[in-house]
């Protein structure tokens, strides 16, 4: 490490620990309870008697209290709808209290039924929350689909099974720069380095709550937590027993059945020192095709193009040169005219793609008490194993079927609430029989006619079949005038736009010409029709083949292993003090289909962390926390991401907080290692550089320049190297009224070395500079150009009339600067505005006349998206329009039988709305469930 680098470290090091006082406090904790269900109550009020200090407790019913106070003291615990509770506490043991519905609800002084932690309230960065209340809630069909309602989320929809959620700009269908982890296990595919969604998650019966945590947050959740982080926490089955099983069934054949089981056993002395949960859901259902054919934003020809356009969601009609004849001063005149720029016949992705959606998830966990007369404070030993299976659409730069794809994932781990944890994890997966569409389409038409003989066959049958019948119809032609050559362009011209549906007809009939069999060439086929069995022959050979054995299907049985420490110590002049350490490693398997791993070759890659925080909190007024991470990996220099903050609370409504923080994200395995072939060029990953490419714009110049190589540009790509981010963000948070709470935040974002990708060409020449072979490529770099963002949101919560909540909220983002020249920086993809208003009911008592209601529940929410550019691959970059949702859904809970029944719809006015372009148009998702819970009471 450079001195300055030490120097810097000790800076950090000095302003996190430089001003720490020594105040003495008195510390009240525990646990409130519902006094029927057991279960915990969040948002219950904690007072100290005689005072204005108090708290609420969190999602899991806890509660930390600090207070001037010494001991005895009486704290007045409350909650809407409950009877109020007086208890003198003697000492700074655990509090285990519960609270017993009340016949009439009273007016508390607090906010009541919220649900927004303390903890939540005074977080310096911005946090978005589902609770096990708000998972019931939500509009949405699933409590994942249930984040994008969440202030300052994106919520993009590449497929029924494959959810992208992103937060301040740079949205990806690749969602590399968000971390999501569950129980703290990151539940990336370990060959893609991105989750996919909740596809290979966490059964819904199982969520007990999800953070959503938003911006640059390395310094707290380590590398690639880049743009957020999206951290689901199951329920603990020490905490949470008996058995729930839900079925859901709806629009688009969808059906859907789950079951949760957790128990304890008990030793001789009555404590429960083991405890277990099992989790299986599955679901079935048939996804949104994707069917926009329009031309390809920016293509040169468009819709109604006589000789057909390269449309979205067709594959191998992409422009090819030598199907350009619009040069129209060389062919009006020849017999080449009409033909201008035309396309292959291509194939619907609808014709290369599993629609049927299908997806299995299962857990099982065994949780062991080391000391279980502690109870809840007993430090537990965990083993855990999870499965999932299934089919879905992906997209990257093209879309891809994953047929099968497996995935496991084990962990042990030994922990201690609020105190330490070590853990261990191995991933593994297996890409099953998942192949790219869009490259099966290219091998379909070079299984049929190359590209080459299949424009010499077009241009052929135009001219001695369409050209002498366009003559015929008075087709203007070149005649000799007085020893001239003379020919009116302009009639032609005019000829042909009078014609356009009788040349779009000659294409055709053009095209389905060229489709067939070549009598002059052995090697060629006719086009394979889809929905034949020639067809289907062909499809299953070429998908059942590797991409690097003439077929498209991936090999991908890639791992990742990671061990993760961390211990917090609590001293009497800091509130807390982390240290912690993780090792990760990759090993990427994928038989060359994917990665650089061809002839025997193995790749692993590693990484290791270390980091420490703390926090500080002066009386309850002022919090000041830091944090300093250093991180390596084996191929790149080491990199360290502080980041400090300072909340103030003058009271328990209003906190003030800025903070500064900062993430890098490490080169993905792909950015890194990657060897795909997609057809038209070959995608690397680049450690070691790459000299002597040529640019594409120059290598067109040079063949319609004769073949003039001094028109070649050549350049260099550098060694990809980790991104990296730095963001000042100032929020506040308050409650008005009793009633209604704000939450604002800003951010500042400094951006730099982008990972993208330049586009160059390989090629070596022979006599008289011919060239004798051509190959493109794809390779991972870095932007040169320092980008910014900024952006700004506000939500708010107002409680009313006891069982009801409207809310909205709002979100500006936007890229300061663009670099068009830039070809690195990527996309921002991220509407500037966009916003969400909803109102809900919870255990609304109804009165229909014949019979009585008391716990029906409702949710409706309306979503407004502006338009954005959206840039992905070449084929997969143009306008998503503005749109809108209307999500909705009423449910109703019988507590004599433990069943809530729950009808909903998402998209309820049915908008077909593109939410990534290339993807399908999502329409309304009706549903209805039924969903068993049977809480067993844990004494």
């Amino acid at each position: 490490m450079k001195f300055s680098s030490q120097r810097y470290i000790l800076n950090i090091i000095l302003l996190l620990f430089g001003s720490v006082g020594l105040f003495g406090q008195t510390t009240i904790s525990g646990e409130i309870k519902d006094g029927t269900t057991n279960e915990p109550l969040i948002g219950a009020s904690i007072l100290v008697k005689g005072t204005s200090e108090g708290t609420i407790t969190d999602y899991d019913g806890r509660f930390e209290l600090r207070t001037e106070q010494t001991f005895p003291i009486t704290i007045i615990i409350s909650y809407i709808g409950y009877t109020e509770k007086e208890l003198v506490v003697n000492d700074d043991s655990q509090i285990e209290a519960s609270l017993e519905e009340s016949a009439i609800t009273t007016e508390v002084v607090e906010v009541k039924g919220q649900r927004i932690s303390e903890k939540q309230k005074a977080s310096p960065l911005t946090v978005e929350s589902l609770d096990g209340l708000a998972i019931k809630q939500t509009a949405s069909d699933n409590f994942y689909d249930g984040l994008g309602a969440l202030k300052g989320v994106d919520m993009t929809a590449a497929s029924l099974g494959f959810k992208v959620i992103n937060t301040r700009g740079f949205n990806s269908t690749s969602p590399v720069r968000s971390l999501q982890i569950i129980d703290g296990v990151d539940n990336q595919a370990p060959g893609l380095n991105f989750s996919l969604g909740n596809f290979l998650g966490s059964s819904e019966l199982d969520v007990l709550k999800v953070d959503l945590i938003q911006g640059a947050s390395s310094a707290f959740y380590g590398p690639n937590a880049f743009n957020g982080v999206i951290s689901i926490e199951t329920k603990n089955p020490f905490l949470n027993q008996g058995l729930a099983a839900s079925v859901k069934a709806g629009d688009r054949n969808l059906l859907e059945g789950a079951f949760r089981f957790a128990d304890g056993i008990r030793n001789g002395n009555g404590d429960e020192w083991l405890a277990y949960k099992i989790n299986f859901s599955a679901l079935r259902a048939d996804d949104w095709p994707a069917e926009n054919y329009n031309a390809v934003d920016g293509t040169r020809s468009v819709v109604g193009n006589p000789g057909r356009w390269d449309a979205v969601n067709i594959y191998g009609d992409e422009y090819f040169s030598l199907n350009d004849y619009s040069d129209e001063d060389v062919n009006l005149s020849t017999n080449r005219a009409g033909l201008g720029l035309f396309h292959r016949i291509g194939y619907r992705e609808t014709d290369l793609v599993d629609y049927d959606t299908r997806n299995i998830k299962a857990n099982a966990a065994i949780h062991i008490r080391t000391s279980p007369r502690k109870n809840y404070e007993s430090p537990e030993l965990i083993f855990s194993s999870s499965f999932g299976t299934g089919t879905t659409v992906y997209q990257g730069d093209n879309r891809f079927s994953l047929r099968d794809i497996l995935f496991f994932q084990n962990r042990i781990e030994f922990r201690k609430r609020d105190k330490f944890f070590i853990r261990a994890y191995a991933t593994n997966e297996d890409a099953g029989n998942s192949y790219d569409p869009y490259f099966t389409a290219l091998r379909l038409q070079e299984l049929a006619k190359t590209n080459e003989l299949w424009a010499q066959d077009y241009i052929r049958y135009w001219q001695r079949n369409i050209y002498p019948q366009m003559v015929a119809r008075e087709y203007p032609t070149p005649t000799v005038v007085d020893a001239q050559l003379v020919f009116d362009q302009n009639a032609a011209r005019q000829w042909l736009a009078d014609n356009q549906d009788d040349l779009t007809a000659w294409h055709n009939e053009t095209a389905i010409a060229a489709n067939a069999r070549n009598i002059l060439n052995n090697t060629s086929q006719d086009f394979f029709i889809p929905g034949t069995a020639r067809f289907q022959s062909a499809f299953d050979s070429i998908t059942s083949l590797k991409n690097n054995e003439g077929g498209t299907r991936f090999f991908d049985k890639s791992s990742l292993y990671h061990v993760h420490g961390e211990y917090t110590f609590n001293p009497t002049w800091a509130e807390r003090i982390v240290v912690g350490a993780n090792y990760r490693m990759y090993r990427p398997v994928s038989e060359g289909t994917v990665f650089k791993d061809t002839a025997g070759v193995e790749i692993t890659n590693s990484e290791f962390g270390i980091y420490t925080g703390f926090e500080k909190k002066f009386t309850r007024k002022w919090i000041l926390s830091g944090t300093v991470r250093i991180d390596k990996n084996q191929n790149f220099d080491l990199l360290v991401t502080p980041a400090a903050s300072i909340v103030w609370s003058p009271d328990v409504y209003n906190y003030f907080r800025i903070s500064f923080s900062s993430a890098i994200r490490n080169p993905t395995l792909a950015d890194q290692y990657l060897n795909l072939n997609v057809g038209r060029a070959i995608l690397v990953g680049n450690l070691e550089g790459y000299q002597d490419l040529i640019t594409v714009e120059s290598l067109r110049d040079y063949f319609s320049s004769n073949l003039n190589r001094e028109k070649l540009v050549y350049f260099d790509v550098d060694p990809v190297r980790p991104e990296k981010v730095k963001t000042v963000e100032a929020g506040y948070r308050t409650t008005l009224f009793e009633k209604l709470y704000l939450d604002l935040g800003y951010y500042y974002s400094f951006y730099n070395d982008f990972i993208g990708y330049n586009i160059g060409v390989d090629a070596e020449f022979g006599t008289f500079g011919i060239p004798t072979s051509l190959q493109a490529y794809r390779v991972a770099a870095n932007s040169l150009n320092e980008v910014t963002t900024q952006g700004f949101s506000i939500g708010a919560n107002y409680y009313f009339a006891n069982y009801y909540m409207l809310a909205g909220n709002y979100s500006w983002n936007k890229l300061n600067k663009a670099f068009p020249d830039d070809p690195i920086i990527p996309a921002f993809n991220t509407p500037e505005h966009k916003y969400n208003i909803s109102i809900s009911g919870r255990n609304v008592p109804l009165n229909l006349g014949f019979t009585r209601i008391n716990n029906f529940g409702f949710n409706l929410n309306y979503k407004w998206i502006q338009g954005f550019v959206f840039e992905g691959s070449p084929q997969f970059t143009g306008d998503i329009p503005d749109y809108s949702l209307l999500d909705g859904q009423i449910n109703v809970t019988v507590p004599k039988i433990n069943t809530t029944f729950k009808l909903g719809a998402s998209n309820i006015l049915d908008n077909k709305t593109f939410q990534t372009y290339g993807g399908p148009r999502i329409g309304r998702l009706a549903y209805f469930s039924i969903t068993y819970n049977f809480e067993k009471r844990i004494n």
